[in-house]
């Protein structure tokens, strides 16, 4: 199975979320979009693969979105992802493609979802909550 992770290391989600593809076996491709930042397309591409909307998509905390004026249910959807394409850090993380779809992994356990082998358990997060079992079985 190919997996790409759009990942922010500086992020706890993020880094839980690759933490479960690397314990389950996957070898990411991981895209460090903060440093390479978005092209329209594949930023589009991706939002529409999600079932996203740029709104859908803001990060709205930690991110210069208020700053901006982005929280204002007027701003366009255009608007909003020229500021994303200015600003990658407004995009929320971290997004997961695989086999199976494409997904905004908040909360990390969503990338369950997304891969068809789970990590030996137990497995916990970063935070210390069990997400997998000894038995192997998904908890959260």
């Amino acid at each position: 199975m190919t997996v790409t992770i759009y990942h922010n290391p500086d992020c706890g989600t993020s880094r839980n979320v690759l933490a479960i593809l690397e314990a389950a076996g996957y070898s990411p491709v991981v895209v460090e979009y903060l440093q390479t930042g978005w092209q329209r397309d594949q930023l589009l591409a991706l939002l529409a693969a999600a079932g996203l909307t740029p709104r859908a998509a803001l990060r709205e905390s930690k991110s210069p979105a208020k700053e901006l004026g982005l929280l204002d249910p007027a701003v366009s959807n255009d608007s909003l992802l020229e500021a994303m394409l200015a600003h990658p850090i407004l995009v929320n993380r971290p997004i997961v493609v695989t086999d199976k779809g494409t997904k905004l992994c908040r909360p990390s356990e969503a990338v369950l979802d997304l891969i068809d082998k789970f990590p030996t358990g137990p497995f916990y997060k970063e935070d210390g909550e069990l997400l997998i079992d000894a038995q192997g079985n998904r908890v959260a």
